[in-house]
């Protein structure tokens, strides 16, 4: 997949239609804290509260253009994706069917009722709830949403055209990976700006698919992807997003539940936002390597705030959340 920056430019003024541009900011305390200059991309502050809804936007008018017979939409999700889908599909005048894995976060289950998904919890984990949205989409007649897809990408992206043209002499950027299209979107906006820019990709120690992917050459899986931070927890690798980011990557940076709870921890003491795992994530990675970027540039996307209160509660407390 490839990206221009005439592409880059027409899925921001798409996107800038129907939400404005984040914010980026350097936080000083976190500078004190890591001995570099440290600028947070507020995906946290979306009409959704995560990234995701920039890759709806985006996919929802490919899709009403090139196939307008379509009434409705099938997708699976832990949550950040779901509310995008389904908060577009709504507005698209279509029905949206998400799927979510048993136990899901409960808070993320009202949100993306509220913007009119119809919520089915199927199976133990996200990746067996994927295999079924994509049975019952193929048999009600319903367009599939996959987590990853070249439209998703070509939206998402542009929370990193928004970063780099406003920082663009940032040395190191950190991005969490899930399915991927978060950090394929980085790489890609980076490229198409001219950049050099590193990228780090960040992955749960619980769900390793893909740094374990983008290592062995080829897609894969995992047995399990247990963790609180549940925007990273798949198990089995997107082979188009492996295909971006596998040789793209300048390296992989795996963190812990407890470190990932500890950058929670920090976000809200030195900016008091709210962070969910998966969005503690790429701060945890710079913590680890506290010593390696001293005194260097560097950027980090909050990618979701959206988290239990529960959880929250429980981390802030001193504690990490099980699964």
């Amino acid at each position: 997949m490839d990206m221009t920056l005439a592409d880059l430019k027409a899925a921001a003024e798409l996107v800038h239609t129907q939400m404005t541009p984040t914010a980026q900011h350097a936080w000083p305390q976190l500078a004190e804290r890591l001995g570099c200059e440290v600028w947070v991309k507020h995906e946290n502050h979306t009409p959704t509260g995560a990234f995701k809804i920039r890759g709806a936007i985006t996919f929802m008018d490919w899709l009403t253009r090139t196939h307008p017979e379509v009434r409705g939409i099938c997708t699976a999700t832990r949550g950040n994706h779901g509310q995008g889908q389904a908060k577009a599909a709504v507005a698209a005048g279509l029905t949206a069917k998400v799927y979510v894995p048993k136990g899901n976060s409960v808070e993320k289950n009202a949100a993306m009722r509220a913007f009119g998904a119809e919520l089915i919890e199927f199976g133990e984990d996200f990746d067996t709830a994927r295999e079924e949205a994509y049975r019952v989409a193929e048999e009600e007649g319903l367009f599939i949403v996959p987590p990853f897809h070249p439209e998703l990408v070509r939206g998402v992206a542009t929370y990193a055209y928004e970063l780099l043209s406003a920082v663009p002499d940032l040395d190191t950027i950190y991005v969490p990976i899930g399915c991927g299209s978060g950090i394929c979107g980085t790489l890609l906006a980076r490229d198409a700006l001219g950049l050099d820019t590193k990228i780090v990709a960040v992955v749960s120690e619980a769900a390793q698919t893909a740094k374990l992917s983008a290592e062995a050459g080829h897609p894969v899986e995992t047995d399990s992807a247990q963790t609180f931070a549940d925007g990273m927890a798949v198990r089995v690798p997107v082979p188009e997003a492996l295909a971006i980011y596998g040789p793209k990557a300048e390296r992989f940076v795996t963190v812990s539940d407890t470190e990932v709870a500890e950058a929670m921890r920090v976000y809200f003491r030195d900016t008091h936002n709210l962070a969910e795992g998966a969005g503690a994530a790429p701060l945890a990675a710079l913590m680890q390597e506290k010593e390696k970027m001293a005194g260097k540039k560097v950027g980090v996307i909050l990618c979701g705030g959206n988290i239990d209160t529960e959880w929250f509660v429980e981390v802030m407390g001193g504690g990490i959340p099980q699964v």
